[in-house]
């Protein structure tokens, strides 16, 4: 099995491969080109397959023809397209290659580094733009500046958390392990004493934070979270809630990681959707912030909680 990173780059260049050549291609030959053997090259066009542009609907994913031992590609769906950069992506993508430059104990440095000169070198004017953009962190700068100190001299923190979903305030020790920078907001990755386990925390809702005397020591398996499939990751023992989408709202279904997704006719280019969560108010949140584009199917408590929500925020508008 050929690496993610590798596969990815294949499969990036299998549409384009397959689009220079009209008349189609052996499969043996296309192996060959590409430096795999014949089974990993029908897995990665399977893949294709359900490949393409948001709606995921007939036209919207690449298609192809196989004849035989040979393949062609009938419908790109828009990857033979070159990418070129806007100016506002070209300036989003200067700032966050200097703002991961700024994480103390990355790895990666000198790949980031040579990343950014790339970029920037090929982003030409809009590049200069970003020199004048300041990145602005939620988290407050003092709080950032303990924990990297924590990180630094590999020391244990004394914090008080807020979670909101309890809303509850809680004090914590824990072990540094990493900072993170997720859709602009700062993480702290540690290891909590309290619950004896791997967490991440925002560092906007971090008060009262000390750099204790004692190191800081993770224990062996307090492992990195893998967030390659996103920060939201539900265990597979958490309840189930599904959910019926507007067309408006099948974002959900792209944006979180979803289970059972299940075209429906009512509403039209609707979906139906399952997703696991542990916090019934995240739910009930996420289902209110969609303005009656999604509804609770199941479980019926929660439709009930929400919709008694709902009538409790319309009767203080009218209070």
């Amino acid at each position: 099995m050929s690496a993610p990173t590798d596969r990815m780059t294949r499969l990036l260049a299998l549409v384009p491969y397959l689009e220079a050549r009209p008349g189609g291609v052996l499969m043996a030959d296309a192996a060959r080109d590409f430096g795999v053997g014949e089974a990993q090259l029908r897995r990665d066009l399977e893949l294709l397959w359900v490949c393409g542009l948001p709606g995921h609907g007939p036209g919207d994913l690449v298609d192809l023809s196989f004849e035989g031992d040979r393949v062609r590609v009938t419908d790109t769906a828009g990857l033979v397209r070159p990418l070129r950069l806007a100016t506002d992506e070209a300036v989003a993508l200067v700032v966050a290659l200097r703002a991961l430059l700024e994480l103390p104990g990355l790895a990666e440095t000198d790949a980031v580094s040579r990343a950014l000169l790339k970029v920037s070198a090929a982003a030409g004017e809009p590049a200069d733009l970003a020199g004048a953009v300041t990145v602005s962190i939620d988290a407050r700068e003092q709080t950032l500046a303990v924990v990297r100190q924590a990180l630094q001299a590999h020391r244990a923190l004394h914090l008080h958390y807020y979670v909101p979903s309890r809303d509850e305030r809680t004090e914590r020790t824990v072990d540094p392990m990493r900072l993170l920078l997720v859709d602009g907001h700062w993480y702290l990755e540690a290891w909590c004493r309290r619950v004896e386990g791997t967490r991440l925390f925002r560092l906007d809702r971090i008060d009262d934070l000390t750099v204790l005397d004692e190191p800081s020591a993770p224990p062996e398996q307090a492992t990195p979270r893998d967030l390659d499939d996103g920060l939201y990751q539900p265990a597979e023992d958490q309840p189930r809630v599904r959910l019926r989408l507007d067309r408006s709202a099948r974002w959900v279904a792209d944006y979180f990681p979803v289970e059972d997704v299940v075209p429906v006719d009512d509403p039209p280019g609707g979906l139906s959707v399952a997703v696991r969560t542990g916090d019934p108010g995240w739910a009930r949140r996420l289902v209110a912030s969609l303005g009656g584009a999604a509804r609770v199917e199941d479980p019926l408590g929660l439709a009930d909680e929400v919709r008694a929500a709902a009538r409790a925020a319309l009767a203080r508008y009218s209070d």
